[in-house]
Formats: C-alpha cells, structure tokens, sequence
C-alpha cells in the first residue's frame, strides 16, 4: 500500500458521483473494479478485506491479514509527526456495516482496522452511527443506494454521543459512489451541527479504462 494519502481530486468526483464540491476525502490505494486479486496489491487487499465473516478458516486467515495490513497503512500515515496531533482530537467513526450485529454476515472489519491502527495511541474511536436495520449490501442490489435512502436507517448511538465530537474523521474500506459517506456526513452533521467532517478510505474504486460512467 502507498504509505501516503491522496486527496479525491475534483476532477474524479464522476467516479463518486455523491460527493460535493467541499466534500474532503483521503484514500491510500485504487482498487480497480472487475479485477481479481492479482491485478494489484490494493485489490488483493480489498477482496481480503471483504471476504465474508462466513467463510471458510483459511479464507479469514487472509482476511486478518489484511486487517492488520490496512491498519499498519494508516497508521503510518495517520500517526506521523505531520499528523498525530489533528488525528488526537479528532472522532474516528466507521462507516457501519451493512449486516447489524447478531446477523452471521455481521462484518465490523472497518472497526477492527481502527482499533488495531489506534492500538496505544490513546485516539477517541466511536461507531456512533449505527442502524436500524440490516440492508442488503450493496454489490447485491440492482440499484445502488442514494445517500437519502441510506438516511433513514443510520441513526446516532446516544450512548456514545458525549462528549460531543469536535471533528468527525468517517472512515470506510472503499470508496465508490460516496452515497455511505455522504449519509453518514448528514447525519453527523445533523446531531452536531456546524461538526468539520471528512472522509478516510483505504481505497478508491476506479473505473476500467472502458467502462461507462
């Protein structure tokens, strides 16, 4: 993994095509859609990542792996001198899973790569968006979700909601079209108005050359 961020630039918002002008996003590596694991060390990782929670042992060995992978990356970047003090104050909160807790597809890797990115660093690491209900992940759905269909489901975990957060760093494995994100965003920004927030991927989903957008 490129051991710094990039910034989506303006100009690949098409390949997100939810994002807005003033959207603030980071990612580390770009995941090529259709591609198997060979195609790149990126894609490697996020099909790791993604294997399901119901796969076989060995299969979720890879999986860990790229847990840990994912975490030393951003940690690198994240926990540098450049970094470290805005990472300190700021609210990490992942992006939640489309399977609730209690369901055999329930996947909190986004929280187990913060966690073991976080490990001794003392950093405030909240789910404190969660749902209401399991959805259907999204590579499953004919059409894919737009941030106000995604709304009504996230909700804010009150329990953790103090002390409120001064800044909201929202992270996720992939990003793709950004509807999560954003939906995550208007929420947050919801409970705690006027709340800086930005957005922090592993990757980035590109097209294949030939694709249409």
């Amino acid at each position: 993994m490129p051991l710094k961020f990039s910034r989506v630039d303006p100009l690949s918002f098409s390949d997100h095509f939810h994002l807005e002008r003033n959207d603030v996003c980071y990612y580390l590596g770009e995941y090529t859609a259709r591609q198997g694991y060979t195609f790149s060390p990126t894609n490697r990782l996020i099909l790791n990542l993604k294997k399901k929670p119901t796969a076989k042992s060995s299969e979720l060995y890879w999986k860990q792996q790229a847990i840990s992978e994912a975490a030393r990356a951003l940690r690198a970047v994240l926990a540098s001198d450049a970094n470290l003090d805005k990472l300190r104050h700021a609210t990490l909160i992942p992006i939640p899973p489309s399977s609730m807790l209690g369901d055999p597809l329930y996947d909190d890797r986004v929280t187990k790569v913060l966690r073991e990115m976080g490990a001794g660093l003392n950093l405030d690491i909240r789910e404190l968006v969660k749902q209401r209900h399991s959805m259907v992940p999204v590579h499953r759905c004919e059409d894919r979700p737009r941030p106000e269909d995604l709304v009504g489901n996230y909700t804010i975990d009150e329990e953790l909601a103090e002390p409120a957060p001064q800044a909201a760093w929202i992270f996720d494995d992939l990003l793709v079209a950004g509807s999560h994100f954003k939906a995550v965003q208007r929420v947050l920004c919801g409970r705690f108005p006027g709340i800086p927030t930005i957005g922090v991927f592993v990757a980035r989903r590109v097209p294949e050359t030939d694709e249409l957008l």
